[in-house]
């Protein structure tokens, strides 16, 4: 077993502490690949490209499968015996109360994704329905919602949960290192503390950074889309840069504070600034619409709830599917191991039940809620022919969340000043930015665990140290023009990772009957001489 690098300085305070197999392995790949990306953009981006159209092809159908025996999983969990086991022990606390926890896995889970598509993908499916619906027609409208529900929803948040419930188990309760390469003790034993886990941990470090900074940097572009359309503001590579130095200098600010003071405080104002906005465009929206919908949606999605799982376009023999939903579970795959780290640092003491309760059932409601206010209120007005939010999406997605809060009031009757309008969306733009935060911190806080081996509170150096690679990696590609490349890239890591998901079911199953069989009425973490050992 490898023992971590530590150096502590003459104050007793510890200043390093890292594995260096997968510290330095995982920053050689990165500067690597964005040194050649940068050298060679076009030959990386066909590269890339051509890869993930080949795993789209041909592996949509795995994509699809994998999701689903995810979710049923977790589904099964959530009932299943184990739902009682509590995450550290059978005296464990929850470190943080019911909001604070949401905030922070709601923020780092999919925030931002619901800022830039909130508008846009409800509309886009109407305009080009999936299945062959006559646009704008009420089956287009109905096959809109759902899709766009089976893309944000119990599929997408049931991959976070396997990830988060596996990590905090094995961490917890099997006393194992918070990182990927603890999953597969049940499989590989004591190697998981050799080469074959500094693999999976580089692996997931490498993901994790180029996931955060592909987001990072085309957030950039939606903030700077929206100060382009209420200032005039250009649309250009160095505007954008300072922008992401900024978000940069706010995540490092946050993970220097620690999870705490930093990050849970950031991620509670973050979720209450998108609750005033959401609040605002409910009141000022279709309010009786969208409650009606947000009832009749959850309907609608829950009767063609498989039919919608386990589509394939195996008889349309189209590449919509491709384009869209192989396209999002890779994406929620890839992001996994980030955001799965991250729920379970926060979640030791919930129960298992809880546990599940909490990030596949109230998140999925919270993101529908979410979806039906604002793609609710935008399908309201293409019915009423108010505004222009679908030429708006089809035109320029990152400015389309402006262009509908600056219509949306027009439902009401409503016709706010010009100072009104420009205030409220100054203020979507702050929540857009306070979700990049929150998901840069957050994504900063898990590379800094998982190259620190495992140990939940790294130094301050190290964290400072990632923060400020995500922005570099970010920033680079942004001028050099490589995030395309990265992006492709990053999402076709997808299909090894979907393998990696298959293998927790497996693990976690294997631990939780070991565990239950041997001692049902104990927790495991109270048992020695059930923990495997580890020097």
């Amino acid at each position: 077993m490898v023992k971590n690098w530590t150096y502590v300085n003459s104050k007793g305070n510890k200043v390093l502490d890292l594995n260096p197999w997968v510290f330095l392995s995982s920053l050689v790949i990165i500067v690597l690949f964005v040194g050649v990306s940068l050298l060679n953009t076009d030959g990386v981006t066909n590269a890339a490209n051509s890869v993930q159209q080949w795993i789209t092809n041909t592996t949509g159908w795995f994509f699809v499968l994998t999701v689903n025996i995810i979710l049923i999983y977790v589904i099964y969990l959530l009932f299943s015996r184990y739902g009682t086991i509590r995450l550290g022990g059978r005296h464990a606390k929850p470190e943080f109360g019911a909001f604070a926890w949401l905030s922070m896995l709601f923020s780092a889970g999919m925030g931002i994704g619901l800022m830039f598509y909130s508008i846009g993908e409800p509309i886009f499916h109407l305009i080009t329905p999936p299945r062959g619906a006559e646009p704008g027609s009420l089956a287009a409208y109905q096959d809109a919602i759902k899709t766009t529900y089976l893309h944000w929803g119990l599929h997408a948040w049931a991959i976070y949960a396997l990830a988060g419930l596996a990590l905090a188990y094995f961490s917890f309760n099997r006393q194992q290192p918070l990182s990927i390469r603890s999953l597969f003790y049940p499989i590989l034993g004591d190697r998981v503390h050799g080469a074959w886990g500094h693999l999976i941990d580089t692996l997931a470090t490498v993901a994790t950074l180029f996931g955060v900074a592909t987001s990072l940097g085309f957030g950039v572009t939606q903030i700077n889309s929206g100060l382009n359309h209420l200032f005039g503001i250009p649309i250009q590579a160095a505007v954008q840069l300072g922008l992401t130095i900024l978000i940069t200098l706010f995540a490092t600010f946050s993970v220097v504070l620690g999870l705490e003071k930093g990050i849970k405080r950031l991620s509670e104002i973050n979720v209450g600034l998108a609750l005033a906005l959401l609040i605002f465009v409910l009141l000022v929206g279709p309010t009786i619409f969208i409650l009606n919908a947000y009832v009749e949606n959850i309907g609608l999605y829950l009767d063609d709830f498989f039919a919608l799982g386990f589509w394939n376009e195996t008889y349309t023999d189209g590449d919509w599917q491709n384009s869209w939903t192989v396209f999002y579970w890779a994406w929620w795959i890839t992001w996994a191991p980030f955001v799965g780290i991250f729920i379970a640092r926060i979640s030791r003491g919930r129960t298992i039940r809880a546990f599940i309760g909490g990030v596949l059932i109230v998140a999925s409601l919270m993101t529908f809620f979410w979806f039906s206010v604002f793609g609710g209120s935008a399908f309201y007005m293409e019915m009423m022919n108010i505004g222009t939010v679908s030429a708006a999406v089809q035109e320029n997605l990152s400015s389309a969340m402006f262009v509908f809060l600056e219509q949306v009031p027009a439902v009401s009757g409503l016709s706010f000043p010009y100072a009104i309008q420009v205030i409220v969306s100054l203020f979507a733009t702050l929540v857009i930015v306070f979700f990049f935060v929150t998901s840069s911190d957050s994504g900063s806080l898990v590379i800094d665990i998982i190259t620190a081996g495992g140990r939940t509170d790294p130094p301050v150096v190290q964290r400072v140290f990632w923060a400020g690679m995500e922005g570099i990696v970010a920033s680079i590609l942004l001028l050099g023009g490589g995030l395309s490349a990265l992006q492709t890239a990053t999402i076709s890591s997808g299909l090894p990772f979907a393998v990696i998901m298959l293998v927790m079911i497996f693990s976690l199953q294997r631990a939780l009957d070991e565990d239950y069989d041997k001692s049902p009425t104990l927790i495991p973490s109270e048992r020695p001489d059930l923990l495997p050992k580890i020097e």
